[in-house]
């Protein structure tokens, strides 16, 4: 069954994988681990090994059972382009994503250059279908790499999630970038987002007519600050079609 989600920017998450390893500061404090060590030993719970990553293949095809369309964050409590993922098993999970057209599938990664190389190699003719979107996390100005990386790929919807937003991005290149996320952290040992860092990505998104999306102020707990950025809301999302991406709040 689908697992709902309190994530703002979608409806359901997919794990076909769980568990990962860090490999940036954005990962210092990462709820999914948080989460799933409390679980480690419980016999026959879903973390019984905590954090460690583990392949799930009985969820792979998953989303062809859900008929009603929605958004679904893949791997939510892992990174599908993990260097110990195989190939093949990521080919499995983009043939239903590729089947399951009904949905969009958001696929988020801080191993940029991997899913490049992926999407490049498999969308070789082409580009990627439409309803799967290809993004990238980044936490401060010295990860932009990974947004080169993102533009740099046969996709057709790609986006950035600047979450968690913990230093300042200066210069940012929105050039075939269809959507933004920022939020700060959460959590017991959250670190700080300051006002300022977000207005230069807002500035960045209205001047490139980027869809902008801010989820979060954080804190002790991801509700803590709420969501108000300069006295609004801000719910900027693509809307999508098979030829056009048009901003829409």
């Amino acid at each position: 069954m689908a697992q709902n989600t309190a994530i703002e920017w979608t409806d359901t998450t997919w794990n076909p994988v769980t568990g990962c390893t860090k490999i940036s500061s954005g990962c210092d404090n990462c709820y999914a681990e948080r989460f799933s060590e409390r679980f480690r030993g419980v016999a026959g719970h879903p973390f019984e090994d905590g954090f460690d990553l583990v392949l799930r293949s009985e969820r792979i095809e998953q989303p062809l059972k859900w008929r009603r369309p929605r958004m679904v964050f893949v791997n939510s409590m892992s990174d599908l382009f993990h260097k110990q993922i195989p190939k093949t098993y990521v080919d499995r999970v983009f043939t239903t994503m590729e089947q399951a057209d009904w949905h969009v599938f958001q696929v988020l990664t801080k191993r940029s250059s991997r899913m490049r190389d992926y999407i490049n190699k498999r969308y070789r003719n082409g580009a990627a279908p439409w309803h799967i979107w290809l993004g990238c996390s980044v936490e401060d100005g010295s990860k932009l790499s990974r947004v080169q990386h993102i533009q740099d790929m046969a996709a057709t919807t790609r986006f950035l999630s600047i979450e968690p937003l913990i230093g300042p991005i200066e210069e940012i290149d929105l050039n075939g970038i269809h959507w933004v996320i920022v939020g700060g952290e959460s959590g017991p040992r959250a670190r700080p987002m300051k006002k300022k860092w977000v207005r230069v990505i807002r500035r960045a998104c209205e001047r490139s007519d980027t869809p902008f999306f801010f989820k979060q102020w954080g804190g002790l707990r991801p509700k803590s600050g709420g969501r108000l950025l300069d006295g609004r809301e801000w719910n900027q999302m693509p809307l999508l079609s098979s030829k056009t991406l048009i901003a829409a709040e």
